[in-house]
């Protein structure tokens, strides 16, 4: 087993002012957190940096990579990613004032998995949200996001936000994998009211390249809604599209869409 040097970010919560209020220090502390969550998919950035760093382009373009979210990183704090090498790729984890926040794996596989467009239904972001329940919420139903078109200012904002490093992004227009996991978040959160929620995990599978000017899309079908430890859980099968044309990123998104503290505050 070898090891790669570790990367380190100074976190960045991006998500303050949202309407996700895991983010915000007042209601994240009456949560029982010490301050406003960094997200999910920020966190899943600095992870993807390594496995970048070790494969290139190429693992953008056909590597999978995996994220479980234990503890918070926060605001501030150095998260340190560091990466140790095994025969089927790249153990992750980070580390932030001493905790181990999460965990995950990297790999490149020799080729690009076939995904068609076709097994997932194209549907529009809803109209009108409602709270997100089992009804809302329900296993077996299609989601949308609104789409997101990708412009160079958005792209700029995007890699200084993630704190990214690597000069790939910005030399050749490629989109983060963080802004294409992004997309699944917006599959629940462009579809029904999530006053606090967490991300809780991803595994993914890179398809190919968005770039700036693409536009971003996810066609996503709800695989599971269950309860627990009190919290209620939702799990995503999406497909990120660029241009509803190329797939970009296959991923299995789960998250608690209603903490057990909300249910104990109602």
């Amino acid at each position: 087993m070898t090891a790669l040097p570790p990367y380190h970010v100074a976190a960045y919560n991006t998500a303050k002012a949202s309407e996700n209020k895991i983010h915000d220090d007042e209601t994240a502390k009456r949560f029982g957190f010490k301050g406003g969550l960094v997200g999910g998919v920020h966190v899943y950035a600095y992870m993807s940096h390594l496995p970048v760093q070790r494969w290139g382009r190429a693992w953008l373009e056909r590597g999978t990579g995996e994220a479980r979210f234990g503890k918070p990183v926060y605001e501030g704090e150095i998260a340190e990613i560091t990466a140790d090498e095994d025969a089927a790729g790249l153990a992750l984890k980070v580390e932030s004032a001493g905790v181990l926040c999460a965990t995950g794996r990297a790999a490149l596989p020799a080729a690009v998995a076939v995904v068609s467009a076709a097994d997932f239904k194209s549907v529009p972001a809803r109209a009108t949200r409602s709270p997100a329940d089992e009804t809302t919420l329900r296993t077996g139903d299609w989601l949308g996001m609104n789409p997101l078109t990708v412009t160079q200012e958005f792209q700029t904002q995007d890699l200084a936000d993630t704190r990214e490093t690597d000069p790939i992004y910005a030399a050749e227009g490629i989109v983060h994998p963080g802004t294409i996991l992004r997309c699944c978040n917006w599959a629940l959160s462009h579809n029904v009211i999530l006053p606090a929620w967490m991300h809780m995990g991803s595994t993914v599978q890179n398809l190919g390249l968005a770039r700036v000017g693409d536009t971003l899309n996810v066609r996503a079908r709800i695989t599971k809604n269950y309860e627990h430890k009190g919290h209620k859980w939702v799990e995503i099968d999406a497909l990120v599209l660029a241009n509803e044309t190329t797939p970009v990123a296959r991923v299995t998104h789960i998250a608690i869409y209603r903490p057990r503290q909300l249910a104990q505050a109602a």
